[in-house]
């Protein structure tokens, strides 16, 4: 079984992650005058959205397998 396949981001956790990798990606289409006319702002805010929103959908945050870090409850 590889690594990555390991669950480490509990229930709370990605709902928190999927609350806000939503309104991340959602937020040049609010507010697209705010902040985004600076092209990495553009960009670079919906991509962190689309990295929240699959860590989600996968359970699994690369950062979290290499700090060690679990927030999935064990039984």
């Amino acid at each position: 079984m590889p690594v990555l396949k390991i669950a480490n981001v509990g229930t709370l956790d990605r709902i928190v992650r999927l609350v806000a990798g939503t309104l991340l990606v959602a937020l040049p289409y609010i507010f697209p005058t705010l902040v985004f006319e600076n092209p990495v702002m553009r960009w670079g805010i919906p991509l962190i959205g689309i990295i929240l929103i699959g860590t989600a959908v996968l359970r699994v945050c690369p950062l979290y397998r290499l700090f060690g870090i679990s927030t999935c409850k064990v039984d």
